[in-house]
């Protein structure tokens, strides 16, 4: 095996595919390191410019009143920017960036609207369901070059051998079938994995060296695990070039239906698959959505016209109403502005489950998942803004009701705490990412790559063990 594994080898670097193969891997990986380091110091400014806001929001607030502090809320929450956004940004860019307080804005003359938590609307479009050929990441070298590449290694490997003669005489030693074939699998990959690995490798060094980009021992984990992944991707396309080489008896013939089988999975498939998910997945849930959230706030403001009559001239129990009137206006509005974003969330996640069926667009997700990108990397934005929102509440309620002078009636300004707090003690923001998330995440991606990387090895063994030579 090990001697089949070194022939092929040696065949494979002296040949002109392999010299293309450095040349294209290392010009693309390149180009890759430089467009990410003039890009991500832009996007760190803009999350650090939206950090600097955020604070002097909750800055100003807080220096006012508890109550104001309760009323206008946080301010703006922001994504934290991936440094491993090079390997794959695709869908990053059609993603909010930042959860918001609520747009329904309202005021009286005694009463005005509390803070709540919004997200932006997250549009099922293509961006979020297939790679982007646009953009030169780890996600379209890997998914389309590599692949490409992995073909033209393996195209001749078993029907070279038929037309030269050498299978017969290979065979004839007493050679196990399956030997010829992982010697000829593995001769592949360490040819293929010799250029691929020398340009991830001068990307790194590349990205490494830049200020803006830091690199931590979790970063450096991931990106293994993403070279892992790559490794079986490759392996998937070198198996399905084995088992195309085994069935047919010309190298020539064995080119041509690979080239059209790699333009039906890696190029018609997602844009087909993309297309129809889109179609599947209608934008019901931003339908109306601002008519009815006006709707609901007249609908609560004709319910509680009765009980401020009959509060008028008790000033606590008009306190009262009040602060349930604006708790309960912000309770519904909080419902409303989730129950859209649950269907977002899950109309994305029905068309992603179509295209599942193109090896390149799980690549695609498995990529954002480790590189901290992509649609599971906004869900996990989107938990943190939920955790960091009760965190919240609930200090505005510890610290309302440690003042002795406060009527501990939430969302009126008669009926909290008029005492300025102190900056610090406000909970702050922090926007992590969870490992043990991602992976959990990404298991079934994984299972399904190598699924498909068994299954065509399988076929590749079945279709050589069937060869007569």
């Amino acid at each position: 095996m090990w001697h089949i594994a070194k022939r092929e080898l040696y065949d494979n670097l002296n040949s002109l595919r392999f010299a293309l193969a450095i040349v294209l891997l290392i010009g693309l990986m390149l180009t890759n390191a430089v467009v990410h380091l003039h890009e991500h110091p832009k996007r760190i400014q803009v999350y650090s410019d939206g950090v600097t806001e955020y604070q002097n929001h909750l800055t100003a607030s807080a220096d006012e009143s508890l109550y104001r502090l309760a009323q206008k809320g946080p301010g703006d929450l922001y994504k934290k920017p991936s440094a491993l956004r090079f390997c794959a940004e695709g869908s990053e860019t059609d993603l909010p960036g930042q959860a918001i307080g609520g747009l329904l804005r309202w005021s009286t003359d005694r009463l005005e609207s509390s803070w709540i938590l919004a997200y932006p609307p997250v549009d099922t479009s293509l961006g979020n369901l297939r790679p982007d050929v646009t953009l030169v990441d780890w996600s379209f070298i890997i998914g389309y070059v590599l692949s490409l590449i992995a073909l033209l290694f393996t195209f001749d490997s078993i029907s070279g051998e038929r037309e030269r003669g050498t299978l017969r005489l290979i065979l004839a030693n007493a050679i196990p079938r399956h030997t010829v074939l992982i010697g000829k699998f593995l001769g592949a990959l360490i040819s293929l994995n010799i250029p691929f690995t020398l340009a991830i490798l001068m990307n790194l060094l590349v990205i490494s060296t830049s200020s803006d980009v830091h690199l931590n021992a979790e970063a450096w984990g991931r990106l293994s695990i993403i070279f892992f992944i790559a490794l079986l991707y490759t392996c998937l396309f070198l198996a399905l070039g084995l088992l195309v080489s085994a069935r047919v008896q010309r190298s020539a013939v064995s080119l041509v239906i690979l080239l059209l089988v790699w333009v039906s999975l890696v190029v018609f498939m997602p844009g087909t698959l993309a297309a129809i998910a889109g179609d599947a997945a209608s934008p019901k849930a931003t339908h109306g959505f601002y008519e009815r959230s006006w709707q609901l706030h007249n609908e609560l403001r004709d319910q509680y016209r009765s009980r401020w009559r009959q509060a008028r001239g008790d000033s606590r129990k008009k306190i009262e109403v009040d602060g349930a009137y604006v708790s309960k206006d912000a309770e519904q509005q909080a419902h409303l502005h989730e129950e859209r974003l649950k269907q977002q969330i899950s109309q994305v996640n029905r068309a992603r489950a179509i295209t599942r069926m193109s090896p390149v667009t799980i690549v695609q997700h498995l990529f954002e998942s480790f590189a901290g990108t992509g649609f599971e990397r906004h869900l996990q934005f989107l938990e943190n803004v939920k955790v960091y929102a009760r965190e919240y509440r609930e200090f505005v309620l510890d610290t309302d009701k440690a003042d002795p002078e406060s009527l501990h009636i939430i969302g009126v300004r008669a009926g909290m705490s008029q005492k300025p707090v102190s900056p610090e003690a406000v909970p702050k923001f922090e926007d992590t990412l969870n490992f043990s998330k991602d992976f959990n995440t990404a298991a079934i991606d994984l299972l399904l790559l190598t699924l498909f990387f068994v299954v065509l090895l399988s076929g590749a063994y079945l279709a050589f063990v069937r060869v007569e030579v």
